[in-house]
């Protein structure tokens, strides 16, 4: 026999409330707050836009964290809240209750609370606000109403971020409009000048740009960069096309664009995270870009491009490096020339360093050697990877005894030794298998390894790469 389940009151009452469209914020006065939340949910879904901007008016959270829930840029539900912020502002209402307006994928938790749970939210009221509160973000404690966002900008402009820009445009003055990470792509450098107008780059914390003329970008983007005082995170990549469609360069001058762009470094108090990747700053241009950093780095990541020993020189002089929790070298071919300087920086970094990536340097013997003793000092390193380098055994035997002395270290990626390799570059899987596990037992004999593999390159049929850890794990090749 069939249970029938009826609704709960909670139920019927949220349904009655989604039947009435014409319902306006003065209607939610007497509502409870626990019942916001999943009243929301259910407009939200139903795509009820009048009861959405009633709510919005009249929400009773200091944050709301629509982000979370607006995954698939519904351009008229976003409307519909924005037009509810509208009406709030012209509420007289002091303080307002709405502080926060969070257009970023983040607090999905506040929702939890509510999900799978209707049956619980009335008989604990008391309950449900502490935990909703306790994912209110401090920001939100503030009397003016702020809204939040991330931009993603790639290519042209969304319709949702049209929709957000042009209402953000015209309310730029009674709102606080804050974008506090952003990612440029292939995006015009005069459009990113008049969303800067509108969200403020001082509140910027996080900016990723790619770009395929990366010293024409900078060179009209440096303004703006050096306006982004609170900037923590800075990524830039240059995208390198298969067929070349760079052209011409704007500038007559390149090294000029690079200094005015690197200059701007001067202006950044909070920088922490710097990655490039791509090869388009001369060793001059380096060196400016050391001098000018006002903050100690904890990540440095310089990847696919040409260091000069210059370069390395610059870097193991630099006190802003000497904190670096993490330095990333992946696909940077050193000259025999850069390992002294390479070694000093290592010693410079050794009692903060804790990850450290060498892949794909192709270094040498003789490289590595200068810089075991330094490898030897770093003791709070935690993850290593030196894949695609040339190391004999006797060299791997040498780095393996120095890091089995570091016992913070659980994440370790090794390259298979030179004589796993035939004269044709082919591996030789018996060989591979036999020296590998001889390598693991050097550092099984000091500690027992928790993440630790050893590979060989790409091969150039399969495409895949034979890895030793517990067992060798062949290529396709050889399978």
């Amino acid at each position: 026999m069939s249970t029938y389940n009826p609704p709960t009151l909670q139920e019927l009452a949220l349904d009655a409330l989604l039947m009435n469209d014409a319902i306006v914020s003065s209607d939610l006065d007497h509502l409870p707050p626990e019942l916001f939340p999943p009243l929301f949910l259910e407009a939200f879904n139903g795509r009820h836009t009048e009861i959405l901007k009633a709510m919005v008016a009249a929400w009773p959270f200091p944050c709301l964290p629509l982000g979370a829930l607006l995954k698939n840029r519904d351009v008229e539900v976003l409307q519909a809240v924005l037009d509810g912020i509208d009406i709030l502002l012209t509420q007289n209402v002091s303080p307002r209750k709405l502080q926060v307006l969070d257009l970023r994928d983040v607090h999905q938790d506040f929702w939890d609370v509510w999900t799978g749970r209707k049956d619980e939210v009335c008989s604990a009221k008391t309950g449900n606000e502490k935990q909703v509160a306790k994912h209110i973000p401090r920001y939100a404690l503030r009397q003016r109403v702020k809204v939040v966002t991330d931009l993603s900008l790639c290519l042209c402009l969304q319709q949702h971020q049209t929709c957000l820009l042009q209402w953000a445009k015209q309310r730029k003055h009674s709102l606080r409009l804050c974008c506090l990470k952003m990612d440029i792509c292939l995006f015009p450098v005069e459009i990113i000048r008049e969303i800067l107008n509108i969200f403020q780059p001082n509140y910027i914390e996080e900016l990723e740009i790619d770009t395929d003329q990366v010293l024409s970008f900078l060179g009209c983007f440096a303004p703006c960069f050096g306006q982004m005082r609170n900037l923590r995170k800075f990524l830039l990549r240059e995208i390198r096309w298969i067929v070349s469609v760079r052209g011409v360069l704007p500038f007559a001058d390149v090294k000029n664009c690079a200094a005015k762009f690197l200059s701007q470094f001067s202006k950044l108090n909070y920088l922490q995270y710097l990655s490039m990747y791509g090869d388009y700053f001369s060793s001059d241009n380096m060196k400016q870009l050391f001098r000018c950093l006002k903050s100690p780095l904890e990540s440095l990541s310089m990847t696919g491009c040409h260091l000069s020993n210059s370069d390395l020189k610059h870097m193991s002089e630099c006190q802003r490096l000497y904190q670096l929790k993490c330095l990333n070298f992946d696909s940077v071919v050193f000259p025999k020339s850069c390992s002294k300087s390479l070694r000093i920086l290592l010693e410079n970094v050794s009692d903060t360093l804790q990850i450290l990536k060498l892949e794909s340097c192709r270094m040498k013997d003789s490289q590595l050697k200068v810089l075991l003793p330094a490898l030897g000092q770093c003791s709070q390193l935690t993850t290593v990877s030196f894949y695609e380098n040339d190391f004999s055994t006797a060299v791997m035997k040498d780095l393996l005894k120095c890091m089995a002395n570091q016992s913070k270290l659980f994440n370790e990626k090794y390259p298979a030794p030179l004589e796993c390799y035939d004269h044709g570059g082919y591996i030789i899987p018996h060989r591979f298998s036999q020296l590998c596990r001889n390598l693991m037992d050097i550092l099984m004999a000091r500690r027992q390894p928790e993440i630790i593999t050893f590979t060989t390159d790409i091969c150039r049929y399969c495409m895949n790469r034979c890895i030793y850890d517990i067992r060798p794990i062949l290529c396709r090749c050889w399978q």
